[in-house]
Formats: C-alpha cells, sequence, structure tokens
C-alpha cells in the first residue's frame, strides 16, 4: 500500500526564490552591460585610432607639398582625401561609442590617439639609428605606451556598468536635477573668471587656457552621448526625434565644440603642441569625468574597488600619455638676422665706435635674439638712423633702415 501509494508520488519542481531570481537577472543584466561595454570600448579605440592615422596621413601629405606654389594643391591629392574620409570614419565611430558606453569609460580611451601617434611617428621618420642609440632615443615613448595600454586595460576592466537608455524623458529628468545643476552654478562661475583673468588680466597661463577648453569639453561630451544616444534609439525604432531637448543638446554640442577649439587654437599659437596634449589630456578627462558621474550618474551603485582601480587606471593612463608627449622633439623655429654687408656704412659706422643697437642688458648682440624659445614671438619694427657716407666724392642721404626688435610675450 506504502509501496503502490510511494509509487503514485511524484516529485514537483520547487518554484525559484526571490533570491535566485534577482541573482540571475543581476547576473543577465550584468553580462549585457559589460557586452554593451566592450562594444563601446571597442568602436572608442577604433576610431581614435582611426583620427590618428587619418591626421598623419594628411600631415604626411601637407609636408611633401609644402613647396608647392598653389596653397590648395593638397585638394588634387588622393592621400589627403584618403585621410579625410579616415578622419570622418573615425569620428563616427567615437561618436557611436556613446551610446552603448558609460561617458566616464570612453573619454579616457583617447589616450589611444595618443599611442599610435607616437609609433606611427617612429615609423615616419625612417631615420637610421643603433639599436642603442634608438633605445636610448625612444625609451620614453616606449614606457608611457606601455603604462597607457595598462591603464586602458585596466578602465575598460573596472569601469561603471550605468546603461541607461537615453530617452527624452530622462536626458530632460537629469537636466534638472540638483547635483547637475549646482555643476553647472559652479562651472560657470569658475569659466567666467577664468576668462577674465584670461582676457582682461593677460593671464595666458596653459592651464588657465586649458581649464576652459576642459570645462567647455565637459558638456560637449554630455551632449554628444544624450544625442548620439537619442539617435541610436531612434534607429532602432524607439523615436526620440520629436523631443525638444534633442535639438537643445545638438545646438550645446556645436556651441561649446566650436568654442573649445577657438581656445584650442589660441592655446597652440603660445606653447608646444605636445605640452597642449599631455596637459590637455589630464584637464579634459578629468572634467569630462566629473561631469558624466554628476549628469549620468556614472558610478552609482558601484563598489568601493571598482572606483579605485578605476581611478588607478586614469592615473597611469595620465603618466603613459605625460611621458609619450615629453619625448617629442621640438621644433626649432627660424632665427632671423641681418647682414652686415647688405647695408652700406655700417663698417663705417662700427669703425667710428658708434653704437648700432644699445646693450642695455649686457646680453644682446647686434643681429642675435634674445630668446628663442617659441615660435610666438611678436616682432614689431623699429627704425635705425644711418650715418650719411660719401661715395665717389658725393655726399648722398642715409636711408633709415628697419629692423625687427624681438619683444616675447609673457
Amino acid at each position: 500500500m506504502d509501496g503502490a501509494h510511494s509509487a503514485g508520488l511524484q516529485l514537483q519542481p520547487l518554484p525559484p526564490t526571490s533570491g535566485a531570481t534577482s541573482t540571475s537577472l543581476s547576473s543577465s543584466e550584468g553580462s549585457f552591460s559589460y557586452k554593451e561595454n566592450l562594444i563601446g570600448a571597442l568602436l572608442a579605440i577604433f576610431g581614435h585610432l582611426v583620427v590618428s592615422i587619418a591626421l598623419n596621413l594628411q600631415k604626411y601629405c601637407h609636408i611633401r607639398l609644402a613647396g608647392s606654389k598653389d596653397p590648395r594643391a593638397y585638394f588634387k591629392t588622393k592621400t589627403w582625401w584618403l585621410g579625410l574620409l579616415l578622419l570622418l570614419l573615425g569620428e563616427l565611430g567615437v561618436f557611436a561609442s556613446y551610446a552603448f558606453a558609460p561617458l566616464s569609460l570612453i573619454v579616457p580611451l583617447s589616450a589611444v590617439s595618443v599611442i599610435a601617434s607616437a609609433i606611427i611617428g617612429i615609423i615616419f621618420i625612417k631615420e637610421k639609428w643603433k639599436p642603442k642609440d634608438f633605445v636610448r632615443r625612444y625609451v620614453l615613448s616606449f614606457v608611457g605606451c606601455g603604462l597607457a595600454i595598462v591603464g586602458t586595460y585596466l578602465l575598460v576592466t573596472f569601469a561603471p556598468n550605468s546603461h541607461e537608455k537615453m530617452t527624452g524623458e530622462n536626458i530632460a529628468r537629469h537636466l534638472v536635477s540638483w547635483p547637475f545643476l549646482l555643476y553647472m552654478l559652479v562651472a560657470i562661475v569658475l569659466f567666467c573668471l577664468l576668462l577674465y583673468f584670461y582676457k582682461e588680466r593677460n593671464a595666458n597661463s596653459i592651464v588657465v587656457i586649458l581649464l576652459l577648453v576642459a570645462l567647455l569639453g565637459s558638456m560637449t561630451v554630455v551632449t554628444v552621448k544624450a544625442v548620439s544616444g537619442m539617435l541610436v534609439l531612434s534607429i532602432q525604432g524607439n523615436l526620440q526625434l520629436d523631443y525638444p531637448i534633442f535639438y537643445v543638446m545638438v545646438v550645446c554640442m556645436v556651441a561649446t565644440a566650436i568654442y573649445q577649439a577657438t581656445f584650442l587654437s589660441e592655446a597652440s599659437q603660445i606653447y608646444d603642441s605636445s605640452l597642449i596634449a599631455s596637459v590637455g589630456y589630464i584637464l579634459s578627462t578629468t572634467a569630462a569625468i566629473t561631469a558624466g558621474a554628476i549628469f549620468y550618474l556614472d558610478f552609482l551603485g558601484e563598489e568601493a574597488l571598482h572606483i579605485c582601480m578605476f581611478a588607478l587606471g586614469c592615473l597611469i593612463a595620465f603618466l603613459g600619455v605625460f611621458l609619450i608627449t615629453r619625448n617629442r622633439k621640438k621644433a626649432i623655429p627660424f632665427e632671423p638676422y641681418i647682414s652686415m654687408d647688405a647695408m652700406p656704412g655700417m663698417q663705417d659706422m662700427h669703425a667710428k665706435g658708434t653704437t648700432v643697437q644699445p646693450d642695455l642688458k649686457a646680453s644682446f648682440s647686434y643681429g642675435a635674439l634674445e630668446s628663442n624659445d617659441s615660435i610666438s614671438e611678436l616682432y614689431t619694427p623699429a627704425t635705425l638712423p644711418v650715418m650719411q657716407e660719401e661715395h665717389s666724392s658725393r655726399s648722398t642721404p642715409g636711408v633709415p633702415y628697419r629692423v625687427l626688435e624681438h619683444t616675447k610675450k609673457e
């Protein structure tokens, strides 16, 4: 009886508990987040790599046509157009990467372009080096590339996993949240102060200029992620283009990008490009990560260990970029001089002991520049009177010659 009863019994599977359900959901969400992070990171790395190749191709084309009489001869070359197409393709890849991965992950990956430029530059130099001299010359570049690669790996591995859909409602909600409004208030006040000191007080320090660029850049990447995410959702079928916030973000993106390029152009006229690249990368990345953490709540709910490892990856990438750019050769600007033989009467002036250019600082010689460490010198005309000289028993009035008096903008 008991055997028949027991044979008739069938074991029923127990329903999953709520804890098991939440665990399976969290694991699936974590796997999905990691896949999106990986897609975004690969798109960003691919985009920055292609952009670096494109810029070097265009630079190579300009160098080859440097002596051409036609200033637009590069338009007729296939190399320049290939560089332009690659540049557009790379920028499209970087733009699309913001739709898949958090802003805090995509922004630091711009170090890939610095690594690629360093390697391409070594290849294009085509100089014959002895192995010992080659290692000595490029040791900082190799160490910097290694550190930047390690930092990039840590960034991808410990990146935040926030993947909120970029719908119009979510973006509008983040835009009016009090943390972002407070950040905007602080950023606007700081930007106005820096702009005042830069324009009115002539405080043209590289930190001041690149802080202006970084503050504008932080808003640029915030708007780029919003626009990119809404476009991807619209392509997937969830139309977002009918939200006014989309067009507000587009206008802010274009405006901040234009002013950012303006300040970068002004900085390039004063400072070396390698210094701008290293300092600008550090300041812009820090400002962009801060803005993304506040606007998109990238690090909300993340473990402290992950945040610390992500910060360590940023610091290692910063150090790598600094070492790469520090190893670049600085271009030696053209040093103008005055030919003494080309000026009639100069020999007589020196023979009579007449001073052509007074030596105020006891360190300035005629025909030489006082300082030559930057290409941003400003030249102001100065008139030197020339004494009269007799030619064939006839006196002719001396003609004042104009030379360039060298002054450097502090």
